[in-house]
């Protein structure tokens, strides 16, 4: 009952969503007429200067946030994962919730927030937040679908407020290209949900790198087999499902943002999106974030130049795969040798692993290759890594890695396995990154070149073809369909201008 009275402060009728879409239009509009009128200056310049307006006094920078000061924090999605983001921020003490944003305000999935922040100002329409409270903000949560993270963090970066944006960072490897550049022209700080980033997985594989301890790495395997939405769906299918009703508690325009248009349907809302190739990113993007993290960044893999879907069970032009095998080959870089990254999904597709790989049963019936067994069993989340001497393996998040065999571990010192420890989380990281106190760990320089090889490994799910890539034009030369989907479809009309702001 709570959270309806609550949804008191937002008005539903027909009328008032005529009206607030004018103001949306005229409001981005405006935007765009003032970033293109004022020089936009790095964060480190403004530091000590309290906020940067335009020539008729409108905010268009955030205040800079001094240590001494809690950073005002708005929410966008507040239900699942951008519920627990938003509580986790509140839990360290270093920001003040000021307002709640979610399309489905009052849905089941809400009221935990709600509940815990009943006198919030709230807004379905991220556009409206800013509009009203612009004055108000510092930065932003985006825990929305992963088709809807684009246009929200943009546009908060537009204005000078500091974002914090789930994984995967976007669906399409233009969107991630253009938030890299939105966060080097407007010079806020950046922070991708990772979390296990900030953990000693971090530390320890930056130290392994730099200590010599992991090197001449030629081959990983990165694995999640764990059973997700779509598994079990009928993979004959070729349309979408027909539409329903539309909850009450739900803008479904607002939801769909930038997506062609889509009737609603339940499988499309709450978590069931991540199994469209039209709103989700799949195994590979929700986990590979967490799995492929630290050697991405410590091995300078960057962007691939191949990618080969060696196995597409259950292809479908619209929902993830029933189990897949994808096989990344990324070229030398300066003295680290060319890479082989391959990845697995599906609950029956597991990668062979290393002799004296740790307690799991093996499957007797396959022949041991090159050192390596066959599980009989799902193996945790995570990966293997192949290097000139030893062989490591680690699961995900922030867990550390381990030496296989356990007897190569023992013949190296204390001294050199060490690595030095942190205790900030990613949550606490961000926050003092707005106050100024440190630099993000997972900022968008680093983890959005990631979330584009993702955008890569889905394209070659989604076309069941291998993809030829030149790193240094970033384009995909082999197929032009495949091409095409480095950006995606067209936004829909009146979404076109987030993609003008970078």
């Amino acid at each position: 009952m709570d959270a309806i009275e609550s949804m008191k402060q937002i008005s539903t009728s027909s009328a008032s969503f005529a009206s607030a879409k004018k103001t949306r239009r005229h409001f981005l509009k405006d935007g765009l007429v003032t970033l293109a009128t004022i020089s936009i200056l790095p964060s480190h310049v403004i530091r000590g200067q309290s906020e940067l307006r335009d020539k008729d006094g409108k905010l268009v920078r955030a205040r800079s946030v001094v240590p001494s000061e809690r950073v005002r924090l708005a929410c966008c999605g507040i239900g699942n994962q951008g519920g627990s983001d938003l509580r986790a921020m509140h839990q360290t003490g270093l920001a003040d919730i000021v307002a709640l944003c979610d399309v489905d305000m009052g849905g089941p999935h809400t009221l935990k927030s709600l509940k815990a922040f009943p006198d919030l100002p709230k807004f379905q329409d991220f556009r409206e937040m800013f509009d009203q409270m612009g004055d108000s903000i510092d930065a932003v949560t985006v825990g929305t679908p992963d088709f809807s993270h684009f246009p929200i963090a943009m546009l908060a970066m537009s204005m000078g407020k500091h974002v914090y944006v789930e994984k995967p960072l976007t669906r399409t490897f233009q969107e991630s290209e253009l938030l890299m550049r939105g966060a080097k022209k407007y010079g806020v700080v950046t922070q991708m949900g990772n979390q296990g980033h900030c953990q000693d997985n971090y530390y320890q594989f930056k130290t392994w790198v730099e200590k010599g301890i992991i090197q001449d790495v030629r081959e990983i395997t990165a694995h999640m087999n764990g059973g997700r939405r779509w598994h079990g769906w009928d993979t004959s299918m070729t349309a979408f499902p027909k539409g329903q009703s539309i909850p009450d508690t739900l803008d479904w325009d607002t939801w769909l943002m930038t997506a062609r248009h889509h009737d609603y349907h339940r499988d499309f809302v709450r978590g069931q999106w991540r199994c469209w190739y039209d709103f989700g990113m799949g195994a590979l993007g929700d986990w590979g974030a967490h799995i492929m993290d630290g050697f991405h960044q410590f091995l300078d893999l960057g962007l691939p130049e191949e990618v080969t879907p060696i196995r597409i069970d259950g292809h479908n032009p619209l929902i993830f795969p029933q189990a897949s095998t994808l096989e990344f080959k990324f070229p030398a870089r300066g003295k680290m040798p060319a890479t082989k990254v391959t990845w697995y999904d599906g609950k029956e597709n597991h990668p062979m692993v290393p002799e004296g790989y740790g307690d799991i049963k093996i499957d007797r019936d396959v022949n041991p290759v090159n050192g390596r067994v066959m599980p009989a069993q799902e193996l945790p989340a995570g990966k293997e890594i192949y290097g000139k001497d030893l062989i490591f393996k680690g699961h995900s998040h922030g867990s550390t890695l381990s030496i296989i065999p356990k007897e190569k571990a023992a013949d190296l010192s204390t001294d050199l396995l060490s690595y030095p420890r942190n205790t900030t989380n990613h949550y606490e990281n961000f926050l003092k990154a707005c106050q100024g106190l440190e630099p993000t760990l997972s900022p968008f320089e680093v983890s959005a070149p990631l979330s584009q090889v993702f955008c890569l490994g889905v394209i070659a799910q989604k076309l069941n073809t291998r993809l030829k890539f030149d790193r240094q034009n970033k384009q995909i030369t082999n197929h032009a369909v495949a091409n095409h989907w480095l950006k995606g479809a067209s936004p829909r009309k009146e979404w076109e201008e987030f993609y003008r702001l970078a």
